[in-house]
């Protein structure tokens, strides 16, 4: 069966995508279950934990339409593979869940470091 890069590439944003658009649309039901996962630190500042949540999950939209867009690709999976692992590092208490989390993270990394159209590629004999 054939190969479409374009289709593999489309995939990884797709899934990727998913697991930036999931945390903030689960938040709007039942938004304490997510709040557990800010570290002690950031519910200390003098902001609403709501807010909080609520302006994390913007950037999480912002980053996951950018992913389904493909523009500058890089940046958005770059934000993506950084976040993920601040999220496991800083609640390595809970990494029964998160473990997950790398396995995400990789799917960022792997666009990161995907081709660019533009770059020469290796022709087999």
């Amino acid at each position: 069966m054939p190969t479409n890069p374009r289709i593999a590439h489309l995939a990884l944003r797709a899934g990727l995508a998913f697991a930036f658009l999931y945390p903030p649309i689960s938040a709007l039901s039942d938004p304490t279950s997510w709040l557990g996962y800010f570290p002690h630190f950031i519910l200390a500042l003098p902001v609403s934990p709501l807010i909080l949540l609520q302006a994390f999950g913007g950037l999480e939209v912002a980053i996951a339409l950018w992913l389904l867009s493909g523009w500058r690709i890089r940046t958005p999976a770059t934000i993506a593979a950084l976040m993920l692992l601040g999220i496991v590092a800083l609640n390595l208490s809970q990494f029964d869940v998160l473990f997950r989390d790398l396995s995400i993270a990789a799917i960022a990394l792997a666009l990161v470091l995907w081709p660019s159209p533009t770059a020469p590629t290796s022709q087999s004999p």
